[in-house]
C-alpha cells in the first residue's frame, strides 16, 4: 500500500483517505462486477392477481399448486448498508505498529487500514456506511449514511485509534456485539474486526452474540485477526521470556518450549469451535494473519466474494 501521497493529494486528502483512495486503486482493478451487492429486491408477501393486470410478477409455482394467480410484491431496497464493527481494546495493539508509518502490522493497525479501503470501496458503490467501535462496551455506534461528509468524519475517528494511545481496558466482544446488533435495526451487511479474545472465555458466549447480527436479516463476516507467527505458532525464541497481558498487566516468566503445544492445540480448538459454530449460523468467517498486511487479505477476500455473488 503506497505511503507517499502527492501534494495535490496530500492536500485534497487525508493521509488514511489517500491511503484507502489508492488500495482500492489496487484491488479493484479488474473485478468485472462488484464484490458487495445492495439487497435491490426483497420479496415482502403476495397478493391476488388483479384481472387486466400485468401477468409479469405472478408467481406461476404457486399457480399450479393452487390455482390461482398471485402477484409476488417486493419491498425496494436500492442500497446496500454496511456497519464497520472495530475491536479498539488493549489486546489489538499487538504487535507494536500503529502509527501509519511504521512498516510492523498490529491488528488493530490492520482493521484501521481494512476499514478505510472499505470505506472508499462503499463511497465508489454509492453505499451507505456505518462505524461502530467497541472495547469493554460500545464507544461509538454511527448511523449508515453516504454523504461525502459522513466518510470524512469516520476517516477521522478511524486515524483517531492510530493517534491516540491505545484503550486500556479489557475486551467485552460479548456485550458490545449484543449492543450493536440491538442499534442496527436496518437490514445490513455487518463486517467485524476483532482478535475475540473476549475477558470472559466462554466462546459459546460470544458465537450466540455474533448470532444475534445475524437478527433483521444482516449479513455478518467475521475478520478474525492474529499474528499467526506469534499468537497461532507461539514461535517465541527459544529462551526464558518475560510475557506481558497487554489488557490486565499481568506478567508471566517462563520458557516457550514449555508450554508451546499446549497453547498451540489450545488456540486451534479455539479457532475451530468458532470457526465451525459460525459457520452453521451462516456467519462469514475470515482468518487473517494480519502479517499479510490489508491488500493480499481484501483482495483474496473480494475476489471470492465476487465469485459467489
Amino acid at each position: 500500500m503506497p505511503i507517499n501521497p502527492t501534494p495535490e493529494l496530500q492536500q485534497r486528502l487525508g493521509r488514511l483517505e489517500f491511503l484507502a483512495h489508492q488500495a482500492v486503486e489496487g484491488f479493484i482493478t479488474g473485478m468485472h462486477k462488484s464484490p458487495f451487492h445492495g439487497f435491490s429486491v426483497e420479496f415482502a408477501e403476495h397478493r391476488l392477481h388483479n384481472p387486466g393486470e400485468s401477468t409479469k410478477h405472478v408467481d406461476w409455482k404457486l399457480y399450479a399448486r393452487t390455482d390461482k394467480m398471485f402477484v409476488k410484491r417486493y419491498e425496494e431496497e436500492t442500497n446496500l448498508r454496511c456497519q464497520l464493527v472495530l475491536d479498539a481494546s488493549r489486546s489489538m495493539a499487538y504487535p507494536d505498529g500503529i502509527a501509519l508509518d511504521d512498516d510492523r502490522m498490529s491488528k488493530l493497525k490492520f482493521a484501521v487500514l481494512a476499514s478505510a479501503a472499505l470505506i472508499e470501496l462503499f463511497r465508489r458503490q454509492r453505499d451507505a456506511v456505518g462505524l461502530s467501535l467497541f472495547a469493554e462496551s460500545l464507544d461509538l455506534q454511527t448511523p449508515a449514511r453516504s454523504s461525502r461528509a459522513h466518510h470524512r468524519m469516520l476517516y477521522d475517528k478511524l486515524e483517531g485509534l492510530l493517534s491516540e494511545p491505545a484503550d486500556p481496558r479489557p475486551t467485552s466482544a460479548i456485550d458490545a456485539l449484543h449492543q450493536i446488533a440491538e442499534a442496527t435495526p436496518r437490514r445490513s451487511l455487518i463486517l467485524v474486526f476483532s482478535d475475540l479474545l473476549d475477558r470472559s472465555e466462554d466462546p459459546e458466549a460470544l458465537v450466540s452474540a455474533l448470532q444475534h447480527l445475524r437478527h433483521n436479516k444482516h449479513e455478518v463476516v467475521v475478520f478474525h485477526l492474529l499474528d499467526a507467527s506469534t499468537e497461532v505458532d507461539f514461535a517465541f525464541p527459544d529462551r526464558p521470556t518475560r510475557f506481558v497481558d497487554l489488557e490486565t498487566g499481568e506478567e508471566l516468566k517462563l520458557h516457550p518450549t514449555e508450554v508451546r503445544e499446549a497453547y498451540v492445540q489450545r488456540m486451534a480448538k479455539l479457532q475451530k469451535t468458532l470457526r465451525d459454530r459460525c459457520g452453521a449460523h451462516g456467519i462469514d468467517w475470515v482468518d487473517v494473519d494480519v502479517a499479510q498486511g490489508v491488500l493480499p487479505v481484501l483482495t483474496s477476500y473480494l475476489t471470492k466474494r465476487a465469485k459467489l455473488f
